[in-house]
């Protein structure tokens, strides 16, 4: 039996072990990094730091298999992790030299760190929240990811957010399946197959 609470801060390293656990399109992703904590430095670390009011987990008795994590304000998180958080991890993962399109997954991360993705500001009126999701495979098929996103919508629609959106990556064609399965709308599409897809809050 799974049951859903908001993370906290001893959650990190169990955060942190998910992310890298589902690092490949979903899959294992440990073989591709030498440092198991960079993924979660960048994916799930910010979230548990600035934006803790947004952040669930789900949990049974083996432990965390899996999160929400999301941030009420878009544009205002990425100002406070290029102030508070980005800073302190380019001291520990210098800018990757090699180009952008020979980069590894870990030289993509470090340069993410470095020059964060640039938002999708064309959405950010209508979609100003964002959020990730993973659940690991025992978790997995159950409906354990929709009750944690209705949890997420739940705490996002009552701190006034009209909408939440999300990237999904080209190669990730079953997390792209997963939300439109879900009620997610796709609003576009990039010229690597990458979705954005975002959910209305107000009209939920």
């Amino acid at each position: 039996m799974f049951r859903i609470r908001p993370a906290t801060p001893a959650d990190r390293a169990a955060l942190y072990d998910i992310c890298l656990r589902t690092a490949d399109s979903g899959e294992d992703g440990s073989h591709l990094f030498s440092d198991p904590e960079l993924v979660g430095h960048v994916s799930a670390g910010p979230y548990l730091a600035h934006e803790p009011g947004f952040a669930f987990v789900l949990e049974d008795e083996a432990g965390v298999g899996g999160y929400v994590l999301g941030a009420l304000d878009t544009r205002r998180f990425a100002a406070t992790l290029e102030r508070e958080w980005w800073p302190g991890l380019r001291g520990c993962y210098p800018q990757p030299t090699t180009p952008p399109e020979a980069r590894t997954r870990e030289e993509r991360l470090r340069g993410l760190i470095h020059r964060p993705a640039p938002l999708p500001e064309d959405l950010l009126g209508a979609y100003p929240s964002h959020l990730h999701i993973d659940l690991l495979p025992r978790a997995q098929g159950q409906g354990q990811g929709k009750r944690l996103l209705r949890t997420l919508f739940g705490a996002l629609r009552g701190a006034g957010s009209p909408g939440v959106h999300l990237g999904v990556g080209g190669k990730n064609a079953r997390a792209q399946a997963f939300y439109e399965h879900v009620g997610f709308q796709l609003l576009r599409r990039d010229e690597s197959g990458g979705a954005w897809m975002g959910w209305r809050l107000a009209e939920d």
